[in-house]
């Protein structure tokens, strides 16, 4: 379970779904889940750091998608938050200006309508905020 631990980050609910496709009691899976917190393999912050940062630079998701993902994977509100804070507030703003010009150029749909539909549920999809995302398909429609 370190090596596991050790080659991608990982949170409790990823190791504790590992640990139950092996046989062993609540009590082994405790413990080795605690050892590998005492050892530093397990660290839910670093693990909700790591993931916003990844996700928003590799998928470029937005910050609504992130934070449903890390809920999804029970992380406490405060982690969530405080990972969410460490994206860097003029590069989300460059990436997501970035992304939806360039997706925006590539819809090739003639109906106005329908390629604003299209633009915008493909920014919501990847967890973009609905106001920004609005704001944006006005400004490129121009």
């Amino acid at each position: 379970m370190e090596y596991y631990c050790s080659y991608q980050e990982r949170c409790h609910i990823e190791v504790s779904e590992k640990l139950r496709s092996f046989i062993l009691n609540s009590n082994e899976r405790d413990h080795i889940i605690v050892h590998l917190i005492e050892s530093n393999f397990l660290n839910e912050e670093r693990f909700a750091s790591i993931f916003s940062i990844s996700k928003f630079h590799q998928k470029k998701w937005g910050k609504i998608r992130i934070k449903n993902e890390l809920k999804a994977r029970k992380i406490s509100d405060y982690l969530v938050t405080k990972a969410l804070k460490e994206i860097p507030a003029d590069e989300y703003e460059t990436t997501f200006d970035h992304l939806a010009e360039k997706h925006w150029e590539t819809i090739t749909e003639s109906n106005a309508l329908k390629k604003r539909k299209k633009f915008c549920d493909y920014l919501l999809r990847k967890g973009w905020e609905s106001e920004r995302v609005y704001e944006k398909v006005k400004e490129l429609e121009q």
